[in-house]
C-alpha cells in the first residue's frame, strides 16, 4: 500500500523587501484629507526603512506644519503598517527639512490635481 504525503505548504519567512513593497503599497491608500490624492503620491513619505527585524520607520513631511491632519495622519500609518503580517514595530517621523513642495509630487498627483 502507498503512503499519500500531504501536500503542506511551508511558508517561507517574510524579509525586509517583501515587507518594504507591502508597506509601499498600503501607504498609497492614507490620503490627506484636503487633497484626494494619496501621500505617497503627493511626495509626502521621504523614506521607508524597513529593518531584517521587519521593524519599519516612515520618514515624511507635510503639506504644511499647520495641516490639520498632523495628528492623525501618522497615527493612520502607524495603524495600518502595523497590520503587514511580521511587522514588529512602526515608527512615523514627521520632519519639515526639506519642507514639501509641489516639485515632489508625482506626475500622476500633478494631473491629477490640475498642475500639469
Amino acid at each position: 500500500m502507498e503512503e499519500q504525503k500531504e501536500n503542506i505548504e511551508i511558508k517561507q519567512p517574510r524579509n525586509f523587501v517583501d515587507v518594504q513593497n507591502e508597506a509601499l503599497v498600503v501607504l498609497q491608500t492614507v490620503h490627506d484629507p484636503e487633497i484626494p490624492v494619496n501621500i505617497y503620491e503627493l511626495g509626502l513619505i521621504y523614506e521607508v526603512n524597513v529593518s531584517n527585524d521587519l521593524n519599519i520607520e516612515i520618514v515624511m513631511s507635510l503639506t504644511s506644519p499647520f495641516c490639520p491632519a498632523a495628528q492623525s495622519m501618522p497615527a493612520e500609518i502607524k495603524e495600518k503598517l502595523s497590520a503587514i503580517e511580521g511587522v514588529k514595530e512602526v515608527t512615523v517621523r514627521v520632519t519639515f527639512e526639506p519642507a514639501w513642495t509641489q516639485e515632489l509630487m508625482s506626475e500622476s498627483a500633478k494631473l491629477q490635481l490640475g498642475f500639469m
